[in-house]
């Protein structure tokens, strides 16, 4: 939510929030820029169908740069977590897997977050 907004509903407009793709994922910082730590959650499909472990696939640029997979840690709530640095580039590009190499990439369209 831009700050316009907040102020017009009386929010308090130095809260951070976290920044959504869908209700399948999250992160923060919101509007991450190169350099940040960027942390995720999911708990999107492979979460639903029970798998044990999920790993983020992770690139920059359309994939043109520093392509690495990690797993992510789970939490309490059963959601999974992870935290990764973010590279100098225009772009961030997502996706995930479990452990039996079921993949859930958004559809086909993956996941691509802006860089500030």
């Amino acid at each position: 939510m831009n700050n316009f907004l907040k102020n017009l509903l009386g929010l308090n407009t130095n809260d951070q929030e976290f920044g959504t793709f869908d209700e399948a994922t999250s992160w923060e910082p919101t509007s991450p820029r190169p350099e940040d730590t960027l942390n995720i959650q999911y708990q999107g499909i492979l979460k639903a169908s029970g798998a044990g472990e999920i790993f983020v696939h992770y690139g920059f640029d359309s994939w043109n740069r520093a392509v690495n997979t990690q797993k992510m840690d789970r939490l309490p709530d059963g959601s999974f977590s992870t935290a990764i640095k973010v590279e100098r580039a225009h772009e961030m590009n997502l996706c995930f897997k479990d452990s039996a190499d079921h993949w859930d990439n958004n559809n086909g369209h993956n996941w691509n977050l802006s860089l500030q």
